[in-house]
């Protein structure tokens, strides 16, 4: 028998036959290299770090290692306030926009490894403790606000925030100082590779995987003016928000869905096959 045999090209189609007697074209080649190897996972870069936030627009609560399920990172945003008389709002949640001192209010876990379980303390800007389900918290907040919480997580879009160093980085740039990446309350900052100095918007559409787990990267992130706010002092800057707004058409970072469930860590691989 012959060493290629021919076959039939649909119409239309780029002829990949290869003739009797003759050697194989690079397209052919390529054809079945494809359907035997597969293609070889493209690194994009490594955790740089990772924050939960246990009460939503509460102070962030970097992590070393996180299990992450179907809703995100466990423990992520399940407790937020609404404010009074807008139980039926699109967006009635109490947040730094209207009370930028909640960045100073730290909740956390009292069981960290069991956290939608757990019972959640708050630490207040005096230092003192009380359970986020304390009345005495609500009202240090104000604005007549409530407590709710959703075991599936209170999210504005999707369950995983993501952003890249380099990206914080430009708008530091572009506003003239260092911004801290808190203030723009991440799930997953990751030290890309890629060039550019927003590499995640190319990520938009694919499914990445970090460490044990896998991620629909599924939209670019629209940002509000919770992002004027500084998490250390608390004072608004509003080129912060001009900034991204001019130059980034107001997105930042990148949202994402879970499509696999694992644990993830600072310094695993962030990969695309």
């Amino acid at each position: 028998m012959p060493p290629f045999a021919s076959h039939t090209t649909p119409a239309g189609a780029e002829s990949t036959e290869v003739r009797r007697g003759s050697a194989p074209s690079l397209l052919w080649l390529e054809s079945q290299a494809a359907s035997i190897f597969p293609s070889m996972p493209r690194t994009l870069g490594r955790v740089a770090a990772l924050f939960r936030y246990p009460v939503k627009s509460m102070a962030a609560e970097p992590l070393d290692e996180i299990e992450v399920g179907w809703n995100g990172f466990h423990g992520d945003r399940r407790w937020a306030f609404i404010r009074g008389g807008h139980v039926r709002s699109g967006f009635p949640w109490l947040t730094i926009r209207e009370n930028p001192s909640m960045w100073k209010y730290e909740p956390y876990f009292v069981e960290p490894q069991n956290a939608d379980h757990s019972t959640t303390l708050v630490r207040t800007p005096t230092g003192e403790e009380m359970e986020v389900t304390n009345t005495e918290l609500a009202r240090q907040l104000g604005h007549d606000c409530t407590l709710i919480k959703q075991d599936r997580g209170i999210f504005d879009a999707f369950p995983i925030s993501l952003i890249s160093l380099q990206t914080i980085r430009a708008l530091s740039s572009s506003v003239g100082r260092d911004l801290e990446m808190r203030r723009f309350r991440p799930n997953v900052v990751i030290d890309a590779i890629d060039g550019g100095d927003a590499p995640e918007d190319s990520w938009v559409g694919d499914t990445i995987t970090i460490g044990g787990m896998q991620l629909r990267v599924d939209k670019r992130d629209k940002r509000c003016v919770m992002i004027n706010v500084d998490p250390q002092t608390t004072q608004r800057d509003g080129s912060v928000l001009r900034a991204v707004a001019q130059e980034r058409d107001a997105c930042l970072g990148v949202y994402g869905t879970v499509v696999s469930r694992g644990k993830i860590k600072v310094g695993d691989e962030a990969s695309i096959a």
